[in-house]
């Protein structure tokens, strides 16, 4: 289902990453809501309050990304895809500025065009599936013949939206938003098989 595919869009955080963010810690600090999504609550707030917040936010990530480190699997299945001819971007809710970092340090940006990196400004944050729309445009890629791979629930809902395949990467092997998948893996190694030549 997924070896001819030759669109891939990859969330980063704790996908191509292993994950480390805590949000509700990250929450506290902001002083926002521990139930609902930053970047919404964000959105909802006058513009003179949400910028100060932004920017302590921007800082977090910002050094959180410095202590990134590659997810098992990450780096096999980007160079076999890039191998393979797939065309592979980022589509993150961090920012642009913090997903170069973080995949400098893991040393997965060399398999990704920066114009194929999207954060939140350059693309509306998922669940919008705008971001994978705009790549698969980019790649001159049918929704057909692409796939959406994330962690969290926000990729799996804009993989859908957008037409593509979805791949569920839970390293619990609990996968509750399994309904939404249409393959899930714990690691990415999994996948590998898919690009195998066989002997």
């Amino acid at each position: 289902m997924l070896a001819h595919r030759r669109g891939w869009v990859f969330d980063m955080d704790g996908t191509l990453t292993h994950a480390i963010h805590d949000f509700v810690a990250i929450k506290r600090e902001l002083g926002l809501p521990e139930d609902r999504p930053i970047l919404e609550v964000l959105s909802e707030m006058d513009a003179a309050r949400a910028a100060p917040i932004a920017r302590r936010l921007d800082e977090i990530e910002y050094e959180i990304a410095g202590r990134a480190t590659a997810a098992i699997g990450a780096v096999s299945l980007l160079r076999a895809l890039r191998d393979a001819g797939a065309h592979l971007g980022v589509l993150t809710r961090n920012t642009r500025r913090n997903a170069l970092l973080t995949l400098e340090v893991t040393g997965l940006l060399p398999f990704f065009e920066v114009d194929d990196i999207l954060g939140r400004d350059e693309a509306e944050p998922k669940p919008s599936p705008s971001g994978v729309a705009r790549l698969l445009s980019r790649w001159g890629c049918d929704p057909s013949r692409a796939v959406m791979a994330g962690d969290y629930l926000f990729d799996l809902q804009a993989g859908r939206a957008a037409g593509v395949a979805t791949v569920y990467v839970d390293g619990s092997g609990v996968f509750p938003f399994g309904e939404l998948a249409d393959i899930q893996v714990v690691s990415l190694d999994q996948l590998l098989p898919l690009f195998e030549t066989p002997n």
